[in-house]
């Protein structure tokens, strides 16, 4: 009989005490946690079973182990070995009394001349004999739940994960196959868990315990490694270790380089998921605008070129969901003149919610000038001073350039597309590339000259008169009626107090339903004309794949039933400002110059709503040229529905037409991206910023879904007031307009809007947004209908929670919660 307790036995052989004691034996001496053991050589049985005087001695052995019952395992000569691991091939037997120890050594040595294990070593190559096994002794474990683990996928073959298996108790129901327990997938080189089950039988310590421990195994024993575990309270024990014997992948090469991905702006764009159409398409506009932005403002051309990939680069769809690729965002910053003199203010640009990474700012910025450089920098800022200021000049000459290509460009009724051969659609296509995407100059200067303006007036007046100041330029800059976001509102209020006289259609258009119209024609040709230009301004607008109000008005007709219940004299602004003769009387040079600041800004900040109105149109009809080709393909039998184009790109649509697509099969790649995009759709929002190692895609796989937020106990917050006004009413979380609304009276709490949430601004009481600023569409049209509105208020959407009663103050950006 060979011991092994306390102290090493010489008789530690696979030849004598078999390949698991073995394993145990090393384990023991290199440090890991191993269960108390003993073992029984195979010679020390007669007639496969002990002698009275052996099993007396075995069960006096038995307290050296500790307190029963007792394990009584295996451990064949060849068992967790290299190349073959016999697992589950012998017998085991469990909670066994001192007493019957013995007995149970004897059928787990008679276990090895059983059929399966003849026909496993048969079917391995192996000798028909492999000699009878030694039996292992070893102290039960109590454990709380145990398992088994893998150092690499073997499943895969990928040497950097972790997979883990797991169930409550003892883990003979997981290892013999009974129960299937929770798998975890883990990244090696961070241990973090790809997906943590519902009910999770482990803990974030369990599993980094068990990813310590299979890195330290790995390292000790040379290899990959597949072993059982188990806890005990808080202490992990080593039950068992052996090779992994599946073919594995080569290790990758380690790669550090940071990528920072973020979505905290975009997302106002493009909310939750985005089909590939939409996403290759954004991803076009960005590089050709973008390109032209920093040609307005003095980059070389011969730098262009040389950054082509940063321009091509500047979007990710992760997941489903399109994020900024901040290195790219950055790279293309540090191009402009006066960046390494005004970093700071040039990465606020941006957009973010959050600082950029120390690590990645210094791996990329640009490193601190010297004086020659600086003097050069100077000149160049100097230089896009002149630029602009010649751009500033020429801008009303610009916008009505643009305007004109524009409508050229976009002329041809889009009906008349379902009738053209695809050829011909791509040649629309094409142009509307070269007249608008290619030189997209005037809303590029109008928004650069806004941004500028729009700092300073403000910046001037409330170094000038403070806090009213402040409630002037609010005023002035969104309240002014001349702004095309504003031009819907208006026009479904009064489309509202025609709808009002009529109770009958007043209900079928609550209902979605348009087929009352006819009894009142002027409100029908008020629909129409608001459909004619306004069609394209539906949810999520800028998304190809969404469904615009020509296509299903019902939204239109809602919100009209809605203004139809408005009290008449809700309109205009909630409250009165100074104006800035009585903000500046007696200083008329202030006046002046204010005046002057006010009404440039005024200007730009018009213009870049009404631009963007036309960028709003551009998109509408590329969505009619991409719909018109997806009704082509579907009738040439290349897809199975018209809609399925959208789960194409944009070089993959333009490619079967014109004949440079890499693959032909568009129906096998929709329906790859549909399984994509259901498993997506499944799966927790990846979050805001994310932070990867090496390359996009690799390093994407091993992220951890964002937790849940810490719930906020605060019952007051302040985000920006934008419409002045103090609303008491129940909140109202909505997170899909499409799906959810709200009654009259409440107040509407929301992620972010867009001009296709007006069904829902026109019944609520006050706006908060958790996104936003002064000049978001929120703002400008909460202005316009008179609800009071805060943007800006971080996190909103889980601090109120839906049904409380809050308390909104439009001026200050105060919300508070009431009992």
């Amino acid at each position: 009989m060979t011991e092994r307790f306390h102290d090493m036995s010489p008789a530690r052989t696979a030849q004598v005490v078999g390949g698991k004691a073995a394993v145990l034996m090393d384990l023991v001496e290199m440090g890991f946690d191993v269960p108390a053991f003993l073992v029984v050589t195979p010679d020390a049985f007669a007639d496969r079973k002990l002698a009275d005087e052996q099993a007396a001695a075995l069960i006096g052995k038995l307290p050296q182990l500790g307190p029963g019952p007792y394990a009584v395992r295996s451990s064949a000569r060849e068992e967790d070995g290299k190349s073959h691991s016999h697992a589950g091939q012998f017998l085991s037997v469990l909670e066994v009394i001192a007493g019957d120890v013995p007995q149970a050594a004897a059928r787990v040595l008679a276990s090895g001349l059983a059929d399966n294990v003849a026909g496993y070593r048969a079917a391995q190559g192996l000798a028909s004999d492999g000699g009878l096994p030694a039996v292992l002794v070893q102290q039960m474990v109590d454990a709380r739940c145990a398992g088994v683990a893998f150092t690499a996928d073997p499943v895969s073959g990928r040497t950097d994960r972790i997979v883990v298996s797991a169930i409550e108790g003892l883990g003979d129901r997981l290892v013999g196959g009974e129960e299937d327990g929770q798998t975890y997938d883990m990244d090696k080189a961070t241990g973090a868990v790809a997906a943590m089950p519902e009910d999770a039988v482990l803990t974030r310590n369990d599993l980094q315990a068990l990813s310590d421990l299979s890195q330290k195994l790995e390292t000790a024993l040379g290899g990959p490694q597949d072993f059982e575990w188990a806890f005990e309270g808080e202490r992990l024990l080593l039950l068992q270790a052996r090779p992994i014997t599946t073919r594995l992948r080569v290790p990758p090469v380690n790669d550090d380089t940071l990528l920072v991905f973020d979505n905290s702006n975009i997302v106002e764009s493009y909310p939750g998921l985005v089909s590939p159409l939409t996403y290759s398409f954004a991803q076009y506009a960005y590089a050709r605008v973008y390109r032209a932005f920093v040609r307005l403002v003095g980059v070389r051309e011969d730098v262009v070129r040389e950054n082509a990939a940063v321009f091509d680069n500047m979007l990710s769809r992760i997941d489903g969901r399109v994020y900024y690729n901040l290195g790219n965002w950055y790279r293309a910053l540090a191009l402009l003149p006066g960046f390494s003199a005004n970093r700071g203010y040039m990465e606020t640009m941006m957009g973010v919610n959050e600082p950029l990474p120390a690590e990645f700012v210094a791996a990329m910025a640009p490193p601190p000038a010297g004086a020659l450089a600086r003097l050069s920098e100077g000149l160049r800022v100097a230089a896009v001073g002149l630029r602009l200021g010649w751009a500033a000049l020429r801008l009303n000459a610009t916008i009505k350039d643009f305007y004109r290509r524009l409508n050229d460009a976009l002329s041809e009724p889009a009906a008349s597309y379902d009738s053209l051969p695809a050829s011909a659609l791509v040649a629309r296509y094409r142009r509307i590339e070269a007249d608008l995407l290619d030189r997209w100059d005037a809303p590029l200067v109008n928004d650069f000259l806004c941004m500028i303006a729009f700092g300073a007036s403000r910046k001037l007046l409330e170094r000038w008169a403070g806090p009213a100041g402040l409630d002037l330029h609010n005023e002035i800059m969104i309240g002014q009626g001349d702004m095309i976001s504003a031009e819907p509102a208006r026009r479904i209020q009064s489309m509202g107090r025609l709808a009002a006289a009529d109770a009958e259609l007043r209900v079928a258009l609550a209902d979605g339903r348009g087929d009352r119209l006819e009894t009142m024609p002027v409100l029908g040709e008020a629909v129409d004309d608001y459909l004619a230009k306004f069609s394209e301004r539906c949810t999520e607008e800028l998304k190809l794949e969404s469904v615009t109000l020509d296509r299903d008005p019902s939204p239109l007709y809602r919100a009209i039933a809605a203004a139809a219940e408005a009290p008449a004299e809700k309109s205009g602004p909630s409250a009165q400002h100074v104006t800035l003769a009585q903000l500046f009387a007696g200083r008329p040079v202030r006046r002046a110059v204010a005046g002057l600041a006010l009404g440039w800004a005024k200007r730009r900040v018009r213009d870049r709503e009404n631009l963007r109105f036309e960028r709003t149109r551009i998109f509408g009809r590329a969505r009619h040229l991409l719909r018109a080709a997806g009704r082509q393909f579907y009738a040439e039998g290349l897809i199975e529905a018209e809609d399925d184009v959208f789960f194409l790109t944009i070089a993959e649509v333009l490619g079967a037409i014109e004949g440079f697509a890499v693959d032909q099969d568009l129906a096998a790649i929709v329906r790859l991206r549909k399984q994509e995009a259901a498993a997506a759709e499944a799966r927790p929002d990846p979050g805001e910023r994310l932070l990867v190692r090496g390359g996009a895609v690799a390093g994407l796989r091993s992220l951890v879904p964002a937790g849940p937020r810490e719930h906020d106990t605060a019952r007051e917050r302040r985000g920006t007031g934008c419409s002045a006004g103090r609303i008491t009413a129940v909140a109202r979380v909505v997170r899909d307009p499409r799906a959810e609304g709200l009654q009259r009276g409440e107040i509407l709490v929301a992620r972010h809007t867009d001009p296709g949430w007006i069904a829902i601004f026109s019944n609520a009481a006050a706006i908060v947004v958790e996104r936003g600023s002064l000049l978001s569409h929120s703002a400008i049209v909460a202005r316009e209908l008179g609800i009071p509105c805060v943007v800006g208020l971080k996190g909103a959407m889980d601090w109120i929670e839906d049904g409380e009663t809050i308390e909104v103050d439009g001026a200050t950006g105060q919300v508070r919660k009431l009992p």
